[in-house]
């Protein structure tokens, strides 16, 4: 009873196909493609896997990506679920306003990251990090609650907007310093740090209003430019939105 999960983001299509639907399922096959070249997925990667049983997946790239990726699945007799924010699910509670206006992408993964914290240890506070064309940063308490979060620009952003507001920067990247002492190290370095100290705050926070040191959870394209440059300890985990996935299709499927 195959499971194919679905991270259709900013970028690229990210897909994993699953022996079944639940964490731990034997992972079978996994890819990406960029989202110009999704029209490629039926006759290329696809062609050769098993039809799934189920297809569950998350999409922030909008409505006519969702309908390239569905024409591609026409391969095989399933009809795809997409997950939409609600006010709660697979033991997480939604804090936001307007629980449906959260991105699936954030919702996925802090779902996937909150079962990964309890399958660690005792309940405890977590901070959920997404470093991709956008970073977000994500509070929830003890009790599988989803505080709030916040958004920022990612590193491509970031560089593009001082390339276009600031005459002759044309620089390429550089690296990490604590120092830098060129201009494309202080790009590189201030990009960064911008993220970097962007978590810390909200690690600051949370641990203030919970009373103990979050846990955190870092995932996303750039996690693992980033992680090396965190001024406090986290867990990188590729999987996280498809751990998500995984833990709401136990929910829904079996």
């Amino acid at each position: 009873m195959t499971f194919l999960a679905l991270d259709v983001g900013n970028t690229r299509l990210k897909w994993a196909l699953y022996d079944a639907p639940r964490v731990g399922g034997r992972l079978l096959a996994h890819g990406a493609q960029f989202l110009e070249n999704i029209e490629k997925l039926a006759e290329g990667d696809w062609s050769a896997l098993p039809a799934p049983a189920w297809v569950l997946g998350c999409v922030v790239a909008g409505d006519a990506v969702k309908r390239r990726v569905i024409e591609q699945m026409e391969l095989w007799d399933v009809a795809p679920q997409w997950v939409v924010s609600s006010a709660a699910e697979a033991g997480l509670t939604n804090g936001y306003d307007h629980p449906a206006r959260l991105g699936s992408d954030r919702w996925v993964a802090m779902i996937g990251a909150r079962q990964r914290l309890l399958r660690q240890g005792p309940p405890r506070p977590c901070v959920v990090v997404m470093v991709g064309t956008a970073v977000t940063v994500e509070a929830i308490d003890a009790e599988g609650r989803f505080l709030g979060g916040i958004i920022l620009p990612g590193h491509g952003i970031m560089l593009r907007a001082l390339e276009s507001g600031t005459a002759g920067l044309h620089v390429p990247t550089g690296e990490v310093r604590d120092f830098p002492t060129n201009t494309s190290d202080a790009l590189t370095s201030g990009g960064t740090f911008a993220i970097s100290g962007a978590v810390q705050r909200m690690v600051d926070n949370l641990q203030r209003h919970c009373g103990e040191m979050p846990a955190v959870f870092m995932t996303g394209g750039a996690g693992w430019k980033m992680a090396p440059s965190m001024s406090t300890p986290c867990e990188l985990v590729d999987s996280l939105i498809f751990d998500g996935l995984l833990e709401i299709a136990r929910n829904r499927f079996t």
